[in-house]
């Protein structure tokens, strides 16, 4: 087997964009802004390779005004909230528990700046424990909301002793009657996240007052929420009086269901929840409540077990007990909500065609019975676009007719933009029967990566089209790299990036870890295709791919792949590498043991990916996942057959690229032991082969040192089958 030992540098430079550059860029997380609407608070990271040490800060950005940012260091890192229009929650761990404190600033409008107050902070109080998180304060109510994990007594006082008893049992066994025994990266113990509300108010002389009562609205009901492995404070809300929030359903097993319920719950705990959910649904997302807490609203999935299927707008009235569905026929999936402060829209964002954009809908009067496909107006069920490009989050109406939304790109992280003047635009809405365009736009409010990547020539991407399987139009990205010109020929090395899910999908937007503007920059033609099951391209489509994994989405992958190389003379065809990671890694291996698909790759790298598909339907930890797309359980009969069909394992023998593997020991989605085998196949086949594993690491590489060393050997992979010196 021929060696694999080679010296490899990245192509690094002021004009280039190298990994290191990509590392240690500064990440801005999602703007938040005061009740007001005048301030903007942004979450900001930055790491240093040199120095392995990522420091926090918080931006304060005017939302009407040109005064420069305000940038407050968070050395001990923490959550950061608003308490009110001139001051921040921020909590940090404590010695003896979280603790709160407040960070006052101020705004000299005369000289334009803005300046942390002396003294800048103050603790207002600890929580008894030292794992809070997810803050959602009610200013009017004087109650903040937060989640912690607890034991099953559901007490935040005995949190402490609890976990000190459970550290000196005497053995390190987990013991399980029931699934999950781990979920994502973690070995599942007693400990389940709940939520918690207490008093805080600020007194006559303005001093704040923190509770010495933690209430437990969902102590003896089995909820449990945030919804792990990922929830936040997307799954609940709170209003003046109450919280509305999503569990899984405490009566059914947790690993092959995703039926979700939502409930609504008096914020102080003072009466039981009540569930608002019809009980014949699948996944929720995203409840939410309208300023005047007479309505609620969600995202509902239909069918349990199916984490991909379409996301409906359902409304409930809270003061009519009346429920509807609002996207029943809309052909796309929304992903987050917002109502107006008015109460009379709701904003949304959802996938269309790749881009993440965000929608409106007036909302109906309310029907006189509970509907999933109530008989209304067209204006109220055709959603009208607000952006068109990009990648749009984290919305939230502002007074005055202002949408704040925090938005990335191929070519930028987050940053904070704004759409004004939407009373005009809702008036018109409102009073036409017809279709109405937003013919506003949206002004960027921050740019904190702006100085950082000036000079470094990313690419914003291209789209292209063509017929795939049953031809059907199947879209993809071309990322070019930098000096590219027209007039080339065969000078360019290209490279197929596959993306997970399978329902996923290649979109205008940033990332931190498959980015492919840093593919580019280091000198490859990048082409991303989104195959059967990608989303944002209608519901249709995302379904194809169940029990199809090696079938339609091949076809088309090879159908693009023909027309890039028919359309761009520039590239090398015969310097060829592809790349991916979870359904994108399957996708390698698959094609790894498929030579007819006619690729002709010269080199292979797959993270994470499946390699046995029936041993994957035993180990995976959301058992509902491989249930629905193989058909059943893997002992089930159509099951066995579809992965005798298509497991990547049952090809081996035609297997012959050189492939690199990389995994994450506490990727308890897809256990290392796929990537293990994998390779053992390799090499016992004598084709040239690597083996990265991180036991740190999950599905995704995390780490900012990791991310580095995994952008070497990817790169130094590519490199020794395909690189410059070899052409």
């Amino acid at each position: 087997m021929a060696s694999t030992d080679i010296d490899f540098s990245f192509k690094q430079g002021p004009d280039l964009f190298a990994p290191k550059d990509l590392i240690e860029l500064g990440r801005p997380g999602s703007g938040v802004a005061n009740l007001a609407g005048d301030f903007v608070l942004v979450p900001y990271s930055e790491y240093s390779l040199e120095k392995k040490v990522n420091e926090k800060s918080v931006y304060i950005v005017p939302v009407e005004s040109s005064t420069p940012p305000l940038k407050i260091p968070l050395p001990k890192g923490g959550d950061v909230f608003w308490l009110n229009t001139g001051t921040l929650g921020h909590v940090v761990e404590g010695t003896n528990g979280t603790e709160l404190y407040a960070i006052y600033f101020t705004w000299n409008v005369e000289a334009g700046t803005l300046n942390v107050s002396d003294p800048p902070t103050l603790l207002i109080g600890t929580f008894p424990t030292k794992t809070a998180a997810n803050f959602r304060y009610s200013s009017k109510s004087g109650y903040l909301v937060f989640s912690d994990n607890v034991w099953p007594d559901g007490n935040l006082s005995t949190v402490q002793e609890q976990d000190k008893n459970w550290e000196n049992r005497g053995n390190t066994a987990y013991v399980y009657d029931t699934t999950y025994a781990r979920h994502w990266d973690t070995w599942v113990g007693k400990k389940r996240p709940a939520l918690f509300s207490v008093r805080l108010q600020q007194d006559p002389d303005r001093n704040w007052i923190f509770g010495n009562d933690f209430n437990s609205p969902l102590k003896g009901t089995g909820h449990q929420s945030p919804v792990e492995p990922f929830g936040g404070t997307d799954d609940f809300d709170v209003s003046e009086t109450h919280i509305v929030y999503t569990t899984k359903d405490p009566k059914l097993p947790e690993a092959w269901h995703t039926k979700q319920n939502v409930y609504i719950v008096d914020i102080a705990g003072k009466s039981l929840p009540r569930e608002l959910t019809s009980g014949k649904q699948g996944a929720i997302h995203n409840p939410v409540l309208n300023v005047q807490g007479t309505k609620a609203a969600w995202l509902e999935l239909d069918k349990d077990g199916y984490e991909s299927d379409r996301a409906k707008i359902v409304i409930y009235d809270l003061e009519k007990d009346v429920r509807y569905t609002l996207t029943q026929k809309w052909d796309r999936s929304p992903d987050s909500l917002a109502f107006s402060k008015e109460g009379t829209f709701i904003y949304f964002t959802a996938g269309d065609e790749a881009k993440i954009k965000i929608w409106a809908l007036p909302i109906p009067p309310t029907p006189n019975e509970s509907t999933t496909d109530p008989k209304l107006p067209s204006k109220y069920t055709t959603p009208i676009a607000l952006t068109h490009r990009h990648a749009a989050s984290t919305l939230q109406p502002l007074f005055n007719g202002r949408l704040l939304f925090t938005q990335s790109s191929l070519t930028s992280p987050n940053d904070v933009f704004i759409i004004r003047n939407l009373d005009h635009f809702h008036a018109e809405v409102l009073q036409n029967d017809g279709v109405v365009s937003f013919k506003g736009t949206a002004d960027q409010v921050t740019r904190l990566t702006k100085n950082a990547l000036k000079g470094k020539d990313l690419s914003e991407g291209e789209e292209f089209w063509f017929k795939g399987a049953n031809k059907r139009d199947v879209q993809g990205w071309v990322v070019k790299p930098g000096g590219w010109k027209d007039e080339d020929r065969k000078k360019w090395p290209i490279v197929l990036l596959i993306h997970g899910g399978p329902q996923g999908a290649w979109e205008d937007q940033w990332s931190t870890r498959w980015n492919p503007n840093i593919f580019a920059q280091q000198g490859y033609f990048v082409v991303a295709i989104n195959p059967t099951g990608s989303t944002t391209f209608g519901q249709e489509f995302t379904d194809a791919i169940a029990e199809d994994w090696g079938g339609k989405p091949f076809v088309d992958m090879q159908k693009g792949w023909k027309y890039i190389l028919d359309t761009y003379p520039q590239v090398d065809r015969d310097r060829a590498v592809a790349a991916g990671a979870s359904w994108g890694g399957y996708a390698i291996n698959w094609i790894q043991g498929h030579p007819e698909f006619g690729f002709n790759f010269k080199a292979l790298v797959c993270h994470d990916g499946v390699f046995d598909s029936n041993y994957n339907g035993y180990s995976t930890d959301e058992l509902f996942f491989f249930n629905h797309e193989w058909g059943g359980r893997p002992w089930d009969k159509k099951s066995k057959e579809l992965s005798l069909k298509f497991s990547p394992s049952n090809f081996v023998h035609k297997w012959s690229t050189p492939q690199l593997l990389i995994h994450g020991s506490k990727d308890y989605r897809l256990p290392e032991t796929e990537s293990i085998g994998a390779f053992h196949a390799l090499q016992q086949l004598e084709i040239p082969s690597r083996l990265v594993v991180f036991p740190d690491e999950n599905h995704w590489v995390m780490n900012h040192g990791n991310s580095m060393k995994w952008h070497y050997e990817v790169f130094r992979w590519f490199d020794l089958f395909v690189g410059v010196a070899l052409n």
